[in-house]
């Protein structure tokens, strides 16, 4: 039988390799996307000769069943720290780009099958999986009925004990019986395992790729309700946790046939009594399913929660620099912590239900035994050594596996709560493919829009944009212009397909480039990010660099373009974000471009030379629509349109338009409203001179973050190295009592195992003494087994309150940490790294790191209970167990080398895919606008397979070690069953040896058991060391200083006096304020101008101390602010800034996010920055909806939103830093005029680009490379030959004198 066993198992085995061969053929039918450029078909699948590919891919059936191929990747591990570039790469069968497409094959199947009725995602996944699952299920089958065979062969061992034998050397056979299915026994589960856990790193990958290209295209209204910090959170968390559950697939089963198993065992022992057994496992189950359900309501809610928080948290960190210029931190670090409160209180539920049933499990072989043995007293039946110890033997044996039954019901209701959650994603609407046809010679218009009308929201009655007719030839340069709101930014959207269409009709002819007016920069290098995945043309290249005006940016930058842009370009200045932006769209040489503003963000000559050599020169024969509010440039264009409440007022020339539409009339009115300001002072203005190219290239660049050569912004990940030894087990005990806890726990585990241990001896020494009654013998057993119960209970007690309290300071610990950050670590730290740490990193200290702690010290605590049991009664055996438990040793410290830095791996890799993940998201729209969503998704499809390739081997690893193990383990149970049958013992002690067999043939379950949950526990802590590095970032100067803090009214005259100040970005960086020293005057308005990149920002950033001093000071009367709290500080500063920021929330939130105010104060501030009417438009009023980023209002609306705020704020020093870049000279002139009302007798400080903003301030401070060229009053500054602003007014002249000509005739 045993023979035949093997036989199967090796045919099983072969059976994987031909399923590998055939699945191998199949995948190159599979493909998914166009081929990138370069690359031929299948190039993602296809294995070339010298490619590094796992060693498992080639390895034949005995390498496959022994682990054997993996010997050089630990060989590997145990004489260097392994890194990436160790690991081979996937097979082609679990690469994401494969799984994708066979799984995508079959949902098309269910799909046009009408399988809608029943989850087609699921099915399909079972579909796709078919082979695998009945595969591993087969080895599942296997290994169950190799284990249910030991109970059978210990009942023979006892007779063969009490001189029973059948036959001579029975005795012998036993022992090579078992040795041989205990092997089985391995091999099958090993397999099994294997199997399993590859079908999980499938699915998960699959579902991290549909998901990634599902918010390619998901729909506006969709985005109202998947946040980007939810849909990180479906591929970090949740996609994870389904790929968890096919490891646990088959136990449900499983355990069930293990238990039928064990039941018909126990019907052989004690026959009638079964009955009762079968009683308690019936009500267990069926008391328990109302929990069940329960439980999933539980984790429905507590995933809700923990995506609302991730929302939040996603928010804060992206905007933190906003946070921080506001003083909001505090606040927003207040309402995260509320919401998770209300996280960690249904996370406290489901631990409390996991630790009831951690207990009643752990229990249930306890009140089964109990339950038994007085069935067999009521009914009569005898009992004795031979039937008592083959039933505790089952009862043992199936121990484990209904251990698993919580952890196979949680893992299962999670999993279907997560899918349910990424079903409902991938369910939800698409924008439709915006129709592009190819460019032909005989086409009459590049962009035609007949009679359309088009929404953001489909369900609204109320279009965005209404009846849009327009006809653009090939070649025609469109300028669109209006006042904020109007609009115009949203017509190019329809144009890109952004914006669903209502009615009418849209086309579009040829390939579309696209330039949104808030710069996109991905993480990456300069040269990257202009490539944009087109391979290089130098000459192109380089003439593209000069047309965009980055040639001088990138001779001062550190490694020239190969320097790495920060996330989201947060080392460059806006300017340069821009025309990086520009460079992009230029070099990818389309038919038509869409640039929405995007000259708004560089100052004066900077935008000529611009407009001149890039619009006018480099896409002179090309199809340009120009959103603008620089009207100075419209007299060019073939076409201006004229918009205003989302309709098309007029489209014709400018001449056309200045002679006939009092509309283009007055918006021409305005902006001589805003230059007129220069006129109030005197000067002699020279003789416009015209800019050359050259003297525009030698623009002044600040170097912000500037290191020294070799170094690059963004830091890599830190990982621990090596064995950490105890530290990280250390770190997360000291956490709220922790090692309290965690000794409680062990306490309790003993003095379970104590009674434990109490009733086998009991059991085997009175078992067969005539002078013990029955009724005794069940009632001190029963009452032993009363207290062990009690002791599991408590001890699942202390473990829930060791994990609720331990992950709360974490998270808390993490938390302050990260809102107190510098804004350096903001700026070298991608938000998908921070991401990574508190959602999937706390999810395992959340649910899982202390069950698994104790587990791993009670599994190591029974099984050294179990070697001591043999060594007490076959001592001779300790010459086996010593060695073992040193080859045991061995293996695991071998194994670990590894296997601790593949975690680590998965660590960094898993936040490479949550940073791409974000980055995609937020630049979805020119993603799609380009036409590169292939190779985006190819892109994640790396970052995918980069991170399954740790996955993949960790668990290949895993399986390695614990193969020997039990190899061991069957080695030293055969010889232990074999030393104690031949040793010479009494009938009477025959009870002690069916106790030790009883526990030896659980022993490898057991020392498999620990090992496992020890590994597990090894690679679950390094969350902990992951959170440990968020919760010690070199913090920010303190909030407050109880001992230093200002006067309640401070400031109170605003005067700002700056004393030789000298700042850095980094220690040893070089200087990017050299020495600034100068007097802002209470009362007086200071413009601050300058070359973009000179300066200006770095100056505002010192005043809020955004960064810190290396040396010099500034003093805000009378009080040196580097002296007080940095909330003492921002709180009592006024800042409208360069990016207008909103949040997720309503108007109210966002104006007044401290409630401080009352509403009529509210209305009274939204009439004087010109929102009232917009937002009393809308039903909600006050509470009308702001989604995430305010992509829901115009950026001009956002920008008066960020005036409101500052006008309810009301502050002695008010901050302009470039705030009027980015909206029509008509709203610059509303706040301009009601800074001047509203600030009357307040420092107001501006930075800015148009000249017209700062010509009627007080003082001008000019810039130039982190000095002051000049400060001094505009009239001056401008009457004195050589000076800075002079030339700055003279820049700006020439290019609005066009206008003015135009005007003229």
């Amino acid at each position: 039988m045993c023979q035949s066993s093997l036989s199967h198992f090796f045919f099983l085995c072969g059976f994987v390799k031909l399923k590998q061969a055939d699945m191998e053929r199949s995948i190159k039918e599979a493909t998914l996307y166009t081929p990138l450029r370069g690359e031929e078909p299948g190039d993602g699948i296809n294995i070339s000769e010298d490619e590094n590919v796992t060693p498992f891919h080639n390895a034949g059936v005995l390498s496959r069943m022994s682990f054997w191929w993996l010997n050089p990747i630990l060989k590997t591990g145990k004489v260097k720290i392994l890194e990436d570039s160790d690991l081979p790469n996937l097979q082609p069968a679990d690469r994401a780009e494969t799984c994708y497409s066979l799984f995508m094959e079959q949902l098309s199947a269910q799909t046009n099958k009408g399988t809608s009725a029943s989850l087609p995602v699921l099915s399909s996944i079972f579909i796709w999986q078919r082979k695998a699952i009945l595969l591993s299920g087969v080895f599942a089958l296997t290994k169950v009925l190799a284990l249910a065979t030991g109970p059978l062969l210990l009942k023979a061992f006892i007779q063969v004990a009490q001189g029973k034998e059948a036959f001579k050397y029975e005795g012998f056979a036993l022992a090579a019986i078992l040795f041989l299915v205990k092997c089985l026994e391995s091999l099958s589960e090993r397999q099994w395992n294997f199997q399993t856990r590859g079908i999980g790193l499938q699915v998960s990958s699959m579902l991290s790729a549909a998901i990634y290209q599902k918010q390619l295209r998901l729909s506006n209204a969709a985005k109202a309700f998947h946040s980007p910090g939810q849909i990180i959170n479906y591929v970090i968390v949740d996609a994870s946790r389904i790929g968890e559950f096919p490891y646990y697939f088959h136990q449900m089963w499983a355990t069930s046939l293990q238990l039928c198993l064990a039941l018909l065992i126990i019907y052989y022992s004690v026959g009638k009594a079964t009955i009762a057994a079968v009683l308690v496992v019936i009500l267990m189950v069926v008391g328990n399913s109302p929990l069940a359900r329960l439980q999933h309501k539980y984790l429905t809610n507590f995933m809700v929660a923990r995506d609302l928080r991730l929302k939040a948290i996603t928010e804060a960190v992206t905007n933190m620099k906003i946070l921080k210029l506001y003083g909001w931190e505090t606040h927003f670090r207040k309402v995260i912590k509320g919401l998770r409160k209300e996280e960690a209180r249904w996370l406290s539920t489901i631990l409390n239900q996991s630790g009831y049933y951690l207990a009643l499990y752990w229990s249930s072989p306890i009140i089964i035994t109990t339950v038994t043995f007085w069935a067999c007293y009521l009914m009569k039946i005898p009992l004795d050594t031979s039937t008592v110890f083959t039933f505790l033997a089952t009862a043992r044996i199936v121990q484990e596996p209904i251990r698993f039954l919580p952890d196979v019901a949680g893992i299962f209701i999670e999993a279907m709560v997560a899918l349910t959650r990424i079903v409902k994603f991938l369910e939800e609407p698409e924008l439709h493919k915006r129709s592009s046809k190819g460019q032909c010679k005989d086409i009459e218009a590049s962009i035609l829009i007949k009679e359309a009308s088009f929404s953001w929201n489909i369900s609204s009655s109320k279009s965005t944009l209404n009846n849009i007719n327009l006809n653009v030839k090939p070649g025609e340069k469109v300028a669109i212009c209006g006042e904020v709101g109007s609009g115009k930014s949203t017509l190019l959207d329809a144009i890109l397909g952004e914006v669903s269409s209502t009615k009418g009709m849209i086309h579009i002819y040829g390939k579309v480039a696209y330039v949104s007016q808030t710069a996109w920069i991905q993480t990456g290098t300069i040269q990257e990010n202009i490539l944009f995945g087109s391979s290089m043309d130098q000459q192109k290249y380089k003439e593209t660099l000069k047309i965009c005006s980055l040639v001088q940016d990138l001779q001062i930058l550190p490694r020239g373009d190969h320097t790495v842009i920060g996330e989201r370009g947060v080392n460059l200045s806006g300017g340069q974000k821009q025309r990086v932006q520009l460079a992009r769209a230029l070099y990818q040489d389309a038919d038509i471009y869409l640039l929405d503003d995007p000259f708004s963000a560089v100052d004066a000559h900077t935008a000529t030379s611009l407009f001149n050599e890039y619009v006018m020169g480099a896409l002179s024969e090309k199809t340009v629509l120009l959103v603008t509010h620089q009207v100075d440039f419209l007299p060019v264009f073939d076409i201006v349109l004229l918009m205003s409440e989302g309709k098309i007022l007029q489209a014709d020339t400018y001449k056309q338009l200045l002679v006939h539409s009092p509309e283009f009339q007055n918006l021409l009115v305005a902006q001589n409203g805003s230059t007129n300001r220069e006129n109030k002072t005197s000067y002699s203005l020279p003789k416009r001179t015209a800019i050359s190219n050259e003297e525009i290239q030698m623009t002044d660049v600040e170097e912000e973050f500037k290191k020294e050569p070799g170094d690059q912004l963004i830091e890599k990940e830190l990982k621990e190295i090596g064995d950490s030894g105890l530290k990280p087990y250390v770190q997360y005990l000291k956490q709220n009592q922790g090692f309290l806890y965690l000794s409680l726990a062990v306490i309790f585990y003993m003095l379970f195992m104590v009674g434990q241990l109490v009733q086998g001896v009991w059991l085997a020494a009175e078992l067969q003494n005539p002078a013990i009654s029955i009724l005794i013998l069940n009632g001190i057993y029963t009452g032993i087994g009363c207290a062990m119960s009690l002791c599991l209970i408590l001890r699942s007690y202390v473990i829930v309150i060791l994990s609720t309290k331990a992950s709360e300071s974490i998270f808390s610990k993490a938390l302050v940490s990260i809102f107190r950050a510098p804004m350096s670590y903001f700026d070298s730290t991608p938000v998908g790294r921070i991401l990574s740490r508190l959602s999937s990193d706390l999810s395992i200290i959340d649910l899982e790191l202390a069950i698994r702690f104790s587990s791993s010290i009670g599994s190591i605590m029974s099984t050294c209970l179990g070697f001591g049991i043999l060594v007490v009664l076959t001592w001779p055996i300790l010459f086996l167990i010593i060695p073992t438990v040193y080859i045991t040793i061995v293996l695991q410290k071998f194994y670990l080398a590894s296997a601790d830095e593949l975690m680590r791996i998965d660590g960094t890799t898993k936040s490479s895919v949550a940073s791409q993940l974000a980055e995609s998201i937020a630049g979805a729209v020119t993603i799609r606008a380009f036409n590169k969503e292939d190779r985006f998704i190819s892109e994640n499809f790396h970052l995918i397979d980069a991170n399954s390739i740790p996955r993949f081997h960790s668990f290949s690893a895993n399986e390695w070690l614990i193969l020997r193990l039990e190899g061991l383990c069957a080695v030293v149970v055969s010889v232990s069953a074999l030393g104690m049958t031949l040793i010479p013992l009494e009938a009477s002690k025959s009870g002690y040896i069916g106790m030790a067999l009883s526990y030896s043939l659980s022993i490898n379950v057991i020392l498999v058991y620990a090992i496992n949950i020890h590994c597990k526990l090894s690679n679950y802590i390094i969350s902990v060391e992951r959170l440990e590095q968020c919760m010690h970032i070199p913090s920010e100067a303190p909030e407050k200083i109880e001992e230093n803090q200002p006067p309640p009214n401070w400031p109170s005259a605003g005067r700002v006096e700056i004393n030789n100040l000298k700042v850095k970005y980094r220690p040893n960086a070089p200087l990017v304020l050299r020495g600034i020293s100068c007097i802002f005057e209470g009362g007086h308005s200071i413009g601050i101008v300058g070359r973009t990149g000179s300066g200006k920002t770095t100056l505002i950033s010192a005043l809020f101390r955004l960064v810190e001093p290396a040396e010099g000071k500034i003093i805000i009367d009378d009080i040196n602010i580097s002296t007080i709290g940095l909330h003492d500080l921002r709180s009592q500063l006024g800042i409208i800034p360069q990016d207008p920021t909103l949040f997720s929330g309503s108007v109210r939130n966002n104006i007044d996010p401290l409630f401080e105010h009352t509403d009529s104060e509210i209305w009274e501030v939204l009439e004087k920055c010109h929102l009232r009417d917009a937002i009393q438009e809308k039903e909600e009023g006050l509470d009308s909806l702001v989604v995430q980023d305010g992509t829901n209002w115009s950026m001009g609306q956002r920008q008066l939103f960020c005036l409101g705020r500052a006008l309810l704020k009301r502050r002695k020093i008010l901050v302009l830093d470039e705030a009027t870049a980015s909206i029509d000279n008509a709203t610059d002139t509303i706040i301009q005029k009601t800074i001047r009302t509203e600030f009357t007798g307040c420092t107001v400080i501006t930075v800015a680009h148009r000249i017209p903003t700062v010509i009627d301030c007080t003082m001008v401070l000019s810039m130039r490379n982190g000095e002051i060229v000049e400060y001094d009053e505009p009239n001056n500054l401008l009457n004195q030959d050589g000076s800075l602003f002079r030339k700055l007014v003279e820049e700006y002249w020439s290019y609005s004198g066009a206008h003015k000509q135009h005007q003229m005739i």
